[in-house]
């Protein structure tokens, strides 16, 4: 992989970061000027299916998005619309940084649920991390404190948890499908169900929170487009702790909109999450590498595989 290639696909994915990282600030500052979270919902994908049909529209064509697996595509989006509504009622219940904080654990629930469902070979220090990262958690969310929202933290946890599921199923997924396709899908497919309880939400807004609301889906779906794109020219041993920065942009926003710094127990608990996060990629980096070297080397990848199990 040339290094042009590379520093692309790493300045994507910052780039991915930061318009999440503005997309969930809009998101808070949507609620407080009057926002119900099915408003919010609902413009985020809305926006997001204008941006990804221009995207198509302009590019591969609308012939490109034909599918015969619709049904995947139906389960991605409902799995994936739970994520997103307990993902945006995290952030509304918690500061950015707290939020922000708890999303961090996915990658710990993709590892079980890799090693329940698709029977990954999962060794003794990744179940240690994954250990490590719950114990983070337990940190950051305080159970019995009263210090943090149980209910946010809750929502923060099962996003979480769905947003790995949604992972499980993207890799299914993407044996047949392009990324952009799936992308289209989701968003167009979302439509229907959040326009039907849009169509009872509706309120009345001023010109400026209707703007935050259209500015939910388009920098959502930029963001979307752009981590889309990070992975097709880069690892994901690269590329994915980059996700990491958010934490940056969580708490110089959160400082700078909201008047919120991160508590002492989110500065402990990070750390812990992250690192769990951070070794939990880079060991299915070294995986997948050895996975290739056993089918190119048998003899020396037996040797690899026995290594990487632990």
């Amino acid at each position: 992989m040339s290094d042009d290639r590379l520093l692309s696909a790493v300045t994507l994915r910052l780039a991915s970061v930061a318009l999440f990282a503005g997309m969930n600030a809009a998101i808070k500052l949507a609620e407080a000027r009057g926002a119900a979270l099915s408003e919010i919902l609902f413009y985020r994908q809305f926006g997001a299916t204008l941006l990804v049909s221009v995207v198509v529209a302009t590019g591969p064509g609308f012939a490109s998005l034909r599918t015969r697996r619709i049904g995947a595509h139906l389960l991605r989006c409902a799995v994936g619309l739970t994520a997103m509504a307990l993902t945006f009622a995290a952030l509304l219940a918690l500061p950015l940084a707290e939020a922000t904080t708890l999303g961090f654990s996915m990658p710990i629930f993709a590892t079980v649920l890799g090693a329940l469902i698709l029977r990954e070979p999962t060794g003794a220090r990744r179940w240690l991390a994954v250990l490590a990262g719950f114990a983070g958690v337990v940190i950051v969310a305080q159970p019995g404190a009263g210090r943090v929202s149980l209910w946010g933290a809750g929502c923060g946890i099962a996003a979480a948890a769905c947003t790995a599921t949604v992972s499980i199923l993207l890799r299914q997924i993407g044996r047949t499908e392009r990324p952009l396709t799936t992308v289209f899908w989701f968003s167009t497919l979302s439509l229907v169900p959040l326009g039907v309880v849009y169509a009872f939400e509706t309120r009345a807004h001023a010109a400026a929170t209707w703007a935050v609301l259209l500015g939910i889906g388009l920098l959502g779906g930029a963001a979307q487009l752009a981590m889309t794109a990070s992975l097709a020219r880069g690892p994901v041993g690269i590329v994915v702790p980059m996700d990491y920065t958010s934490l940056l942009w969580a708490t110089l926003l959160g400082w700078l909109l909201f008047g919120r710094l991160p508590g002492h127990a989110t500065a402990l608990g990070a750390p812990v999450i992250i690192g769990s996060g951070l070794y939990i990629v880079w060991r299915e980096h070294v995986r997948r590498r050895a996975a290739s070297q056993v089918h190119e080397v048998p003899r020396e990848g037996e040797m690899v595989r026995a290594a990487v199990d632990e």
